[in-house]
């Protein structure tokens, strides 16, 4: 019997793959049994979302930007008739393993360790899991390994962590399983605050199994006996998926007492974060689980001495604990083999910004910027030319694009003013102006300071105040220096991460974009037309049709012009909105 699998992610949802899976089911049950229908997570092409996939067999059609009207056709044509619908399809899978589609590249060019599972397997399914070596890993440790032999085997894989500092995993979990206490703790952070990433929430909507495994596998490893996965409440989908896993896992004897009829205890539970971007430094994490306001803590001690309630605590990402069954099941030689030589593995990437195939790629470290952005983006959208990307949201930095052959990983990235971070990657065009981009990262970074440090709180307000200074056309030459002096001393004098890499955006961009810094101040221009205040709008006479939309549009009546004659902006009304240039059809609309 043929399957019918929805991609039932936060973002085919988005796009409407709910109406598509209900007409599904509509088709389904007017005629019982014709075929199996089940939703999966997402298997990355977030930009050809909704999709559907038709499994018989090996053979796997995916169909992508399924409407109702093209679920329906898909099951009269290919479900029941026995013939592809060519013009929606996107990828292929034959028996013999041969990949084809339009998309097919966006695939073929990755390695799938975290997301091996994720947009083929049914989430909701225990069972599913199970199906493809789920939960394999926890009986081998359980019944082949000691607990040393486990960290061993972290250690050796080269893995480390996913969540933006890279610390070994390995060894990190040996700090925690030294350290002798009556109870001890595995969190996971699952606190993903970063603007335009997304990695860790598709993963817990795609596979959270993977994650349950994982946590499983460390706290064998350490002596731990209860965890947390700490998950912002922004993520309902992602926490709706744990409660199901986690209850099916209790009932498959996962979770629980003598699990597997071992001498291991092990249960955990979510906390829901309130969204502070703060809780992803774990000693911040650590005080929001115990009721405490999320706020950094000195260390020494470190986590793995005194964590959670004082207790041994190893906190590790979502992407670190989804990597561990893999590791445990395939060996560390096999793990190592991709990679370089200091950063092992795989890594995540959640694409975003003005880059065609906008979604998610695991690809091996090592990769370069060039090859993410385009033989696996797709390249820039609507043929614009490439600029720069920003690489470990708020905490991270811009890399131009004339560094795009710079290879992605943990020694190469900091090089260039920039972190991994957890693998976000903006990318942005021509269009971009990187003083605007340094003011939203640090307006951002700024109003989710915890307050604790003064440095943290009064220096990134100071300068977030230059920032607005300069793009409102009011700054003055001594403000470079002033932007400068301050990023480093609070990068030097910051308590947390937060704090430590809050002036990244600022100090990376005048670094690489010093000239567009003085042309706001010196010139009181904004070269890419962006920032509102330095700019004067216009129409083009050679490219208006007179179709009056874009006076329809303008809030203040800032336009005139009568029907299919030229237009005209009056720059003394004009309040710089900008609609004007999004509602245009004909890009007669421009900045200077």
């Amino acid at each position: 019997m043929k399957k019918v699998i929805v991609g039932m992610g936060t973002c085919g949802l988005s796009a409407g793959a709910q109406n598509a899976y209900d007409t599904l089911n509509e088709l389904l049950s007017a005629s019982p049994g014709s075929f199996q229908l089940s939703g999966t997570g997402c298997i990355g092409m977030c930009y050809r979302e909704p999709l559907v996939e038709v499994r018989d067999g090996e053979d796997r059609v995916i169909y992508g930007e399924v409407t109702p009207e093209v679920a329906r056709e898909i099951v009269e044509k290919h479900v029941r008739g026995g013939k592809i619908v060519e013009d929606r399809v996107i990828y292929t899978i034959s028996p013999e393993g041969t990949e084809g589609g339009e998309e097919a590249d966006f695939l073929k060019l990755q390695n799938r360790i975290v997301l091996r599972n994720c947009g083929t397997i049914n989430p909701e399914s225990v069972e599913d899991y199970e199906m493809v070596g789920g939960y394999l890993g926890l009986r081998k440790v359980l019944s082949e390994m000691a607990p040393e032999e486990v960290i061993r085997e972290v250690k050796d894989s080269g893995l480390r962590g996913r969540g933006g500092a890279g610390f070994p995993t390995g060894l990190k979990w040996s700090f925690a399983a030294a350290n002798k206490a009556d109870i001890k703790y595995v969190v996971c952070n699952a606190d993903e605050g970063d603007p335009g990433a997304f990695m860790d929430r598709s993963v817990l909507e795609g596979d959270p199994h993977a994650v349950l495994e994982g946590m499983l596998i460390c706290a064998r490893a350490i002596g731990a006996s209860f965890g947390y996965i700490y998950c912002r409440a922004e993520y309902p989908l992602a926490i709706k998926r744990l409660e199901i896993a986690i209850k099916a896992a209790r009932e498959k004897g996962y979770l629980g007492k003598k699990i597997l009829g071992s001498d291991f205890d092990f249960d955990l539970k979510i906390k829901q974060g309130a969204g502070a971007f703060v809780c992803g430094e774990e000693t911040a994490l650590f005080a929001s689980i115990e009721g405490e306001r999320g706020m950094p803590r000195i260390r020494p001690p470190f986590p793995a001495e005194k964590g959670l309630w004082q207790k041994p605590t190893n906190n590790n990402n979502v992407e670190t604990f989804a990597n561990i069954p893999w590791i445990i099941n395939n060996g560390a030689e096999a793990y190592a083999a991709y990679g370089t030589e200091k950063s092992k593995g795989t890594k995540v990437f959640a694409l975003a910004g003005k880059v065609v195939h906008g979604g998610l790629a695991e690809v091996p470290m090592g990769t370069t910027i060039h090859d993410l952005v385009f033989k696996i983006g797709g390249g820039i959208k609507d043929g614009r030319k490439f600029k720069a990307v920003q690489m470990g949201g708020p905490s991270g930095g811009c890399i131009p694009a004339r560094f795009s052959d710079t290879p992605v990983d943990f020694e190469s990235i900091p090089r260039m003013g920039a972190i991994m971070g957890s693998g976000g990657l903006v990318v942005m065009d021509d269009t971009t102006c990187m003083v605007e981009i340094a003011h939203f990262f640090l307006d951002f970074t700024q109003s989710e300071s915890c307050g604790k440090c003064t440095f943290c709180r009064i220096g990134t307000l100071r300068m977030l105040e230059i920032l607005t200074r300069i793009t409102n056309g009011e700054g003055v030459p001594d403000d470079i220096e002033k932007l400068e002096t301050l990023g480093k001393q609070i990068k030097e004098a910051s308590l947390c991460g937060l704090g430590q890499t809050a002036p990244n955006p600022v100090l990376s961009t005048l670094r690489y974009y010093l000239s567009e810094y003085e042309e706001h101040i010196n010139n009181k221009h904004c070269p890419a037309g962006k920032c509102s205040a330095l700019v004067d709008f216009h129409i083009d006479p050679d490219k208006c049709v007179g179709c009056t939309i874009c006076a329809k549009n303008c809030p203040v009546d800032a336009i005139s012009g009568e029907r299919k004659q030229i237009h005209i902006i009056d720059n003394d009304i004009c309040v710089k909105c900008g609609k004007c240039i999004t509602s245009c059809k004909f890009d007669a609309v421009y900045t200077i």
